[in-house]
């Protein structure tokens, strides 16, 4: 049985799984009451971060990492296109940049905003964040204007790489997106992979809907 440790960008992992119809189950990491009160979260991540997959013997992190290791075990997938596809350098490079370009800089943004002092809730690296996330956003506003998902006519991995991304976007700091973006989270939201990832992770869904 497929274990994923934590929801965050553990909801990622969950919709991925339910998108290929893989059997799992989710384990709730509680990050408020502290993971140090948590040895066998611990013994599988002892970097203590969310989320952590554990596949019989294998143990992974880092959510995209994760996706990989998913649809290169227990694919194929159309979820990911082959590396011979015209739609693989879109697929790849959005797949990558929803972490690294989009959720990477938003958990700063969304730190400094909520978490930190009042003082230091716009500050530089803040704002330096906040210009990294809107200027690479702009590369998926151009494909959307281009197809209806970041690989072209089908959905991949990519855009549950990229909708976690926008999501976290608008609910941590209300990021005010253009209709071109909406529409797409729309579509997203509409697919049952989605929902059925929804009702699983509860401490998302609270999030998302309250």
């Amino acid at each position: 049985m497929i274990t994923v440790f934590g929801e965050g960008r553990g909801f990622r992992v969950v919709w991925l799984l339910e998108e290929m119809g893989l059997p799992y189950r989710l384990r709730g990491v509680d990050l408020l009451t502290g993971v140090e009160n948590d040895p066998e979260f611990l013994a599988i991540n002892p970097a203590g971060f969310i989320p952590a997959l554990q596949d019989g013997d294998v143990v992974m992190v880092e959510s995209i990492a994760i996706m990989e290791y998913l649809i290169a075990r227990h694919g194929p997938t159309p979820l990911a296109p082959a590396p011979n596809d015209p739609a693989f350098p879109a697929y790849q490079q959005f797949l990558h940049l929803g972490e690294a370009g989009l959720a990477g800089s938003m958990y700063f943004v969304s730190g400094a905003r909520n978490i930190a002092p009042e003082g230091q809730r716009d500050n530089w690296s803040a704002r330096q964040a906040l210009d990294v996330f809107t200027t690479r956003l702009t590369l998926v506003t151009r494909q959307l204007k281009r197809s209806p998902f970041l690989a072209g006519e089908a959905f991949t991995a990519a855009d549950i790489s990229v909708g976690y991304a926008l999501e976290m976007a608008k609910k941590n700091v209300g990021f005010e997106f253009g209709d071109l973006e909406l529409a797409y989270l729309t579509r997203l939201r509409a697919r049952d992979g989605y929902q059925r990832a929804l009702a699983t992770c509860h401490a998302t869904r609270g999030w998302w809907q309250s």
